[in-house]
């Protein structure tokens, strides 16, 4: 028996710190309280398949490997970066709202006076050790201390890419708030930041910081870290509502007819922020694609074209076998084709929703010729709901 118990001791002592905490105690009996828990595990608004199995991991492997794929999956030269310094976000934004892509799914959002900070990964690769994993294809536009205070920050879940153990840590140091999914909080908890900070919400439930509103909304995606993927830790997309506008932040998913149901409890939309990386035919419910991604901001939308859709999830790190500049290329087209605005700023240019968007296609500077036709969404916006009143419209 003491052999057996100083084996377990070993192994949890050789876990990588950046694995986290599995949630226990009271954290653990409110996941179990869930609507959303179900035979253990968490599970999704819509059915979904996290990874191929048999003969498509098969040819999902020789896709991943074949070098003529290989070749468009970095750029060609330096990813453009724009040098973001504290003067420039300093200044207030002119009409109360101000995004500011870091690159994959960060995202600095000013909004009614408060600033919020999406999903922030500093680090230079999005794997629990620093010598493997998918690393950055452009550096981080801003220092993290940079960027001065922060109200809130949110995250979508804890995979890798979007739950970054040192820049939480850096993070922790500070006063600021997390807002964060259930069971994502012993993650926290386990890297410094204290208990008293993180408000952890349940799918439909909000919480208040400062005079923002914050909102957990469905998301169809997974979760999970360490060697066992427990899927104890819930993932979400998210609603921000400050008392002049509303944001939207997808986080990890993909497409389910939920996204209309979000739209008409909570949009329109100043912007959403829309995961359109990562996609491919071996994963297809829980990444969306550039014409799966403009169906759900229209849904947001209450059905047809309003304020901005912002790609996020791309460019930054290669984690699918798609080229690294497809998903902006092919979210302008699809935007273009419906009449929606979308911004594609480099990393780290700011931009207000309400003002000049960034839309010229930089990628194409440093990219291979994108050698796979957008495939133009039939897609016919509809009459808004008359429970909404969108965005921009008198």
């Amino acid at each position: 028996m003491s052999g057996s118990r100083s084996l377990r001791s070993g192994l949890r002592a050789a876990r990588p710190a950046a694995f986290g905490a599995d949630p226990s105690g009271a954290r653990l009996e409110r996941i179990r309280r869930s609507p959303h828990f179900a035979n253990g595990v968490f599970v999704n608004p819509e059915g979904a398949g996290i990874r191929p199995s048999g003969s498509a991991a098969v040819e999902m492997a020789k896709s991943y490997f074949r070098k003529e794929e290989r070749a468009g999956r970095a750029p060609a030269g330096l990813i453009p970066v724009h040098s973001t310094t504290f003067a420039d976000l300093a200044r207030p934004p002119v009409g109360g709202l101000r995004i500011t892509w870091m690159g994959h799914s960060s995202v600095l959002a000013e909004i009614d006076g408060h600033r919020v900070l999406f999903d922030p990964v500093w680090g230079e690769r999005c794997s629990p050790f620093p010598f493997a994993g998918p690393k950055r294809l452009h550096p981080v536009p801003v220092p993290l201390a940079a960027l001065g205070q922060v109200d809130v920050v949110v995250i979508s879940h804890d995979h890798y890419d979007h739950l970054d153990m040192p820049t939480i840590k850096e993070l922790a140091g500070t006063d600021t708030v997390f807002a964060v999914p259930l069971g994502v909080g012993a993650h926290l908890e386990h890297w410094g930041v204290s208990e008293g900070r993180i408000r952890e919400l349940d799918w439909q439930e909000a919480t208040k910081v400062g005079g923002l509103t914050l909102t957990a909304a469905p998301a169809r995606h997974f979760c999970g870290r360490g060697l066992r993927n427990t899927q104890h830790t819930l993932w979400a997309s998210w609603v921000v509502a400050g008392d002049e506008h509303r944001i939207y932040h997808s986080g990890d998913t993909g497409y389910f007819a939920g996204f209309e149901d979000i739209g008409a409890e909570y949009g329109p939309f100043d912007i959403t922020m829309i995961q359109v990386g990562a996609y491919s035919e071996f994963w297809p419910d829980i990444h969306m694609t550039p014409e799966e991604g403009l169906r759900a901001h229209l849904d947001l939308q209450g059905g047809r074209p309003g304020g901005v859709m912002m790609p996020i999830h791309w460019a930054t790190f290669n984690l699918a076998m798609h080229s690294w500049a497809e998903p902006g290329e092919w979210m302008m087209a699809a935007g273009e084709a419906v009449g929606q605005a979308v911004a594609v700023p480099v990393p780290g240019q700011p931009f207000e929703p309400a003002g000049d968007l960034p839309t010229r296609p930089w990628w194409r500077d440093v990219s291979a010729p994108l050698d796979r036709k957008w495939p133009v969404p039939e897609i016919t916006p509809q009459a808004p709901r008359d429970d909404l009143d969108l965005v921009g419209e008198g």
